[in-house]
């Protein structure tokens, strides 16, 4: 079955700026915090940047289609919040058995003594996130949700253990706030 009609409009506010290649594909948003590109492209689906406003619009789609067009639509909306007020998520260390200590040199995340391992656990961070520790509080910021929520991912699944009985060993690093959710 096919829909006549689809328009679905962004509003790129707060001092950013999109702009649309037709010919490589690429979204394109500036702001105060960085840039961003993605490449959306359907054939189905046509994006215009006018008056302030990315415009997603399409004509006698599936509803297949129509899921790939407020899938883009999504990722226009997370882009122009990140460039403009970007994405923190919150981690807290959580030790009962042994003093767990973590810090952050250069471009990486440092677990030591994870239940009394002698060997440090190490994560890279990737590019556009950034880490600090205030105590107890692990803090992952930056403009790109996705790298943003990855890095959060990467370090709660540092400290993942098997082979222990999580009602007592409930050591760790655990998610605690994404961003503007708490979990």
């Amino acid at each position: 079955m096919k829909m006549d009609r689809i328009e679905e409009r962004v509003e790129v506010g707060g001092g950013a700026s999109a702009s649309y290649d037709l010919k490589e594909r690429v979204l394109t948003v500036k702001g105060e915090k960085g840039e961003l590109k993605r490449v959306l492209y359907h054939p189905a689906i046509h994006i215009t940047v006018e008056d302030g406003a990315i415009r997603f619009f399409a004509e006698h789609i599936t509803f297949r289609e129509k899921k790939r067009m407020y899938t883009f639509v999504a990722h226009a909306k997370n882009m122009v919040k990140g460039v403009t007020e970007g994405f923190t998520y919150k981690l807290k260390i959580c030790s009962g058995h042994f003093p767990m200590s973590a810090t952050v040199k250069d471009r990486s995340f440092e677990v030591k003594n994870f239940i009394g391992e002698k060997v440090p656990r190490v994560l890279p961070i990737k590019e556009g996130a950034e880490v600090t520790i205030d105590g107890e509080v692990v803090t992952v910021t930056g403009f790109d949700k996705e790298v943003v929520g990855q890095v959060a991912a990467d370090i709660e699944q540092l400290t993942r253990r098997t082979g222990f009985d999580s009602r007592v060993f409930q050591d760790g690093i655990f998610i605690t706030h994404k961003h503007e959710k708490k979990v």
